[in-house]
């Protein structure tokens, strides 16, 4: 069984025990969270799919923690003008597993 639901304004697919790394959120380590905005959902026969939203159907997790993606690395140039800028940043994310999809 598998779900696709938005999150903090994007879209994962989802299937239970499964590891997920999603835009920070505010939640602590071991706290439990619910989506309730589940797009579509199947249990390998079936597929449902709502409009925009499927009714009475969400996806639970347990928030696993706190990471930081790979470093992204900005680089600025104009030719013969020697003007060479390096700048980066890693931003942050959060780990959930998926505990139960219900619907």
């Amino acid at each position: 069984m598998y779900a696709i639901f938005r999150a903090l304004g994007k879209q994962f697919r989802a299937e239970k025990g499964q590891t997920l790394r999603v835009p920070l959120m505010a939640e602590e380590p071991g706290a439990k969270v619910t989506f309730g905005e589940v797009l579509l959902a199947s249990d390998g026969d079936t597929v449902r799919a709502g409009q925009p939203l499927l009714k009475g159907a969400a996806v639970e997790a347990e928030v696993v923690g706190h990471v930081k993606d790979r470093k992204i690395t900005i680089f600025k140039f104009k030719r013969r003008k020697n003007y060479r800028r390096r700048t980066g940043h890693r931003s942050l994310s959060t780990k959930i597993r998926i505990s139960s999809i219900a619907g």
